[in-house]
C-alpha cells in the first residue's frame, strides 16, 4: 500500500477526524473532571456490608442485564448498519423523497427510529421480566408497555426533527453543515436539560410538591447549607413501577427542582435520605449540568466532522449523497457510532462528577456512615452487583461501583481527626 496516497484519501480524512475526536473527549474529561477533596478512598470486600445471598443474586441479575445491555446493542447497531446500506438505494426510487426532501428526511428519520426502538423490544421485555422476577420491578405488562410506545414515539419525534435538520443543514450550507450541526447538537442539549423537568418526565410519573414538614425543613436546611438554590422540592411516584430507592435534580434555571422517590421518602432513615439529598446539591453546587453540556460542546466538532466524513463514504456507497433524504439511514449509523464511542469516553467524566458528589455529602452533612447505610439499602433494594467487572464499569458505568462509594465514605471513617473529619483510627468493615 502506498501510504502517502492514502493518507490522502477520504478513509484517512476519517480516521483522522475520528482519532482526534476521541482525543479532545479525552482531553475534556481531564479537564472538566473536577477535584476529589478528602482523603483516598480504601479498598473494602463486599462480604463486610452486604449478605452473600444479595451478593450473588446481585451478580446473577446485573450479569444477566449486562448480556441484554450488549445483545440490544448488537442488535440496533447490526440492523442500522445493515439498513444503511441496503435502504438508500431502495429509497432513491420513491419519488416522493426527491419532490420534498425535507418533509421525505423527517419521516425516513422517524420510520428508522420506529424500526430499531421495535426491533429491540424483545431485548427490553426480557429485561423487564427479570426485573419483576428479582422484585425490583412491579410494573404490570400493559405499564411497561405502554411506556414503551410512549417512550418510542419521542425518539421517533427527536429523530424526524433531527433527519429534518440534517438535510436541510447539508443543503443550505454543503460544505460546513457539520459545523452547524454541533451547534444545533449543543442547543439541543441545553433546551432539553431545560425542558425536560416539566415537559419530559411528567409524561411518565406524577409530580408532588413536598409539602411544609418536617421533611421539606429538612432538604431546605440542607440546601442552605450548601449554599444552594433548589427551586422547589417534589416527590414523584416511582413506586408505582420500582422499588428502587433514588432522588435526582434535574433542569436549569427555573425549571431546576429536587425530586424524591417515594421509595426513598417511605423506607430511607432520615439521615441516609438527607445524604442522598446532600449527593444531588453536590451536582447544583459544582455546576455539573453545564459542565456535561460544555463535554458535549467541546466534542460535538470533531464527532461532526467524523460524521461527515463516515456519512458521505457510507451514503456513496450505497448510491446517494448528502442533502437527500435516501441518504438518512447512512448518517444515522454515523451518528450512532460517533454518540457511542464519544458517550463512554463522556462515562469516564461521570464516575468523577458522581465521585465528587458523594464526598461533598459527607462533608455537607458530616455523616459518612450514612452514606454506607444509604450505599447499602439501595445495594439491596436495586439488586445491584455491588462489584462489577472491571472492564465494564471502565466502559459502560456512568458511576462508582457501590464498593467504590462506600470505600470513599469509609477513607472519611478512618482518616485521622482534622484530616477529612474522619475518625482518629481505622474501622473494620
Amino acid at each position: 500500500m502506498n501510504w502517502r496516497v492514502w493518507m490522502r484519501s477520504p478513509g484517512a480524512r476519517i480516521v483522522a477526524a475520528g482519532v482526534a475526536a476521541i482525543a479532545v473527549a479525552g482531553l475534556a474529561v481531564v479537564v472538566l473532571s473536577p477535584g476529589q477533596p478528602g482523603p483516598a478512598a480504601v479498598p473494602v470486600d463486599a462480604s463486610g456490608y452486604l449478605a452473600s445471598s444479595q451478593i450473588t443474586a446481585g451478580e446473577d441479575y446485573r450479569g444477566d442485564t449486562r448480556a441484554l445491555l450488549l445483545a440490544a446493542l448488537v442488535v440496533e447497531l447490526g440492523a442500522l448498519g445493515l439498513l444503511a446500506l441496503v435502504l438508500p438505494r431502495r429509497l432513491s426510487r420513491l419519488s416522493f423523497l426527491e419532490r420534498r426532501p425535507f418533509l421525505g428526511a423527517a419521516a425516513v428519520g422517524c420510520g428508522l427510529s420506529l424500526l430499531l426502538a421495535v426491533l429491540v423490544v424483545p431485548v427490553g421485555w426480557i429485561g423487564h421480566e427479570l426485573a419483576v422476577d428479582v422484585g425490583l420491578s412491579v410494573q404490570g405488562a400493559a405499564s411497561w408497555i405502554y411506556d414503551r410506545v410512549r417512550s418510542i414515539g419521542i425518539g421517533a419525534l427527536y429523530a424526524a426533527i433531527g433527519a429534518l435538520l440534517l438535510v436541510l443543514l447539508q443543503r443550505r450550507l454543503p460544505r460546513t453543515w457539520w459545523a452547524a450541526g454541533a451547534g444545533v447538537i449543543v442547543g439541543f442539549a441545553i433546551v432539553v436539560s431545560f425542558l425536560a423537568p416539566v415537559v419530559i418526565a411528567p409524561v411518565f410519573n406524577d409530580f408532588e410538591p413536598i409539602e411544609a414538614g418536617p421533611l421539606r425543613s429538612d432538604v431546605v436546611e440542607l440546601a442552605e447549607r450548601a449554599d444552594v438554590d433548589i427551586g422547589d422540592v417534589y416527590s414523584v411516584d416511582a413506586s408505582s413501577r420500582r422499588t428502587s430507592l433514588n432522588a435526582y435534580i434535574a433542569g436549569l434555571g427555573s425549571t431546576r427542582r429536587v425530586v424524591l422517590y417515594d421509595n426513598l421518602i417511605d423506607a430511607a432513615e432520615r439521615d441516609a435520605l438527607l445524604s442522598v439529598v446532600a449527593h444531588e446539591l453536590a451536582h447544583v453546587k459544582q455546576n455539573d449540568i453545564p459542565r456535561g453540556i460544555l463535554f458535549v460542546a467541546l466534542v460535538a466538532p470533531l464527532g461532526m466532522l467524523f460524521v461527515r466524513g463516515l456519512g458521505d463514504a457510507i451514503a456513496r456507497r450505497a448510491g446517494t449523497g448528502p442533502g437527500r433524504a435516501a441518504a438518512v439511514p447512512a448518517y444515522a449509523l454515523a451518528i450512532t457510532v460517533a454518540s457511542l464511542a464519544l458517550g463512554l469516553i463522556g462515562n469516564q467524566l461521570s464516575r468523577q462528577v458522581e465521585e465528587r458528589a458523594d464526598r461533598f455529602a459527607i462533608e455537607l452533612t458530616g455523616q459518612p456512615e450514612a452514606l454506607i447505610a444509604q450505599r447499602v439499602e439501595s445495594a439491596e433494594r436495586n439488586v445491584s452487583d455491588p462489584d462489577p467487572p472491571g472492564w465494564f464499569s471502565a466502559v459502560f458505568g456512568s458511576h462508582p461501583s457501590t464498593i467504590d462509594r462506600i470505600g470513599i465514605a469509609e477513607g472519611y471513617l478512618r482518616a485521622p481527626r482534622g484530616n477529612g473529619k474522619g475518625s482518629d483510627g481505622p474501622r473494620a468493615p
